[in-house]
């Protein structure tokens, strides 16, 4: 399947380190060949990249890793299809408009016999299960709280409803930010870690590259990753709760 990466911070963060380690996975050290992209968040506007090639090959890929762009919340995906052809409008993550505000979403997993009824107001460009599943989800949240965006406890306990409708049809680990926090569900893997001071020395499991975020950072900045699978080897992740939805706001995780 699909692998993800997402970041939350409570300053403006680059993502270079962690998407060196991630990018690899595209096709050098993993097998997740069918296409990659990210979309980084900076205030109430979005730069999203995306290429259907492998991302170990992707000279867009290159770019992002050797530019230092700084966001709060960031979301990752590297593809090994299932549902839909290899092309640019079946790449991850997808983003739509809802309330006034850009949403991104991306997904790992494959769902059977998922076909739910959409009304027009979101609708898929490609043919994945991910973005028919994003749209469903907008469309649920609209009809949901007509009145407008609910706060962000609201929201989460939406999102937990609306994994547990999904999950019966296959596996659903999703991430989902609106640039103001970032959820994420888990169904089979998905780890996180929060860096902040006393920062250290972080090593890339699938490149041989460290970094001393002491030289990176200040003493408050906090920055959590989500992943997959752990991207270092000298760090602890912990996995996240199993069927569960966790939200991320400012670099940390939010009491279930």
């Amino acid at each position: 399947m699909c692998e993800l990466l997402g970041m939350n911070c409570n300053v403006p963060t680059d993502i270079c380190f962690s998407f060196t380690g991630f990018q690899a996975r595209g096709g050098a050290t993993d097998v997740h060949r069918d296409g990659w992209g990210i979309a980084f968040f900076e205030g109430r506007g979005v730069r999203v990249f995306l290429d259907p090639q492998p991302s170990w090959e992707s000279p867009v890929a290159e770019l992002v890793r050797n530019y230092p762009i700084r966001s709060t919340n960031v979301i990752a995906h590297i593809r090994k299809a299932t549902h839909g052809a290899v092309g640019l409008e079946n790449t991850h993550p997808f983003m739509r408009e809802l309330w006034g505000r850009y949403w991104i979403f991306a997904h790992n997993g494959k769902l059977d016999d998922y076909a739910p009824a959409l009304h027009g107001g979101f609708l898929p460009v490609g043919q994945t299960d991910s973005e028919l599943a994003f749209c469903h989800l907008l469309q649920t949240l609209r009809q949901r709280f007509p009145q407008g965006e609910p706060g962000r406890s609201a929201l989460c306990a939406a999102l937990e409803e609306f994994a547990a409708e999904v999950r019966p049809h296959g596996p659903f680990n999703f991430m989902l930010s609106n640039g103001d926090c970032l959820f994420a569900h888990r169904s089979t893997e998905l780890s996180y870690i929060v860096r902040q001071a006393p920062f250290a020395v972080a090593h890339l499991k699938d490149q041989d590259v460290a970094v001393d975020f002491n030289e990176l950072t200040s003493p408050d900045d906090r920055v959590a990753l989500i992943a997959t699978l752990p991207l270092t080897d000298n760090e602890t992740w912990l996995p996240l709760p199993m069927e569960s939805v966790t939200m991320f706001v400012d670099g940390l995780r939010q009491p279930s």
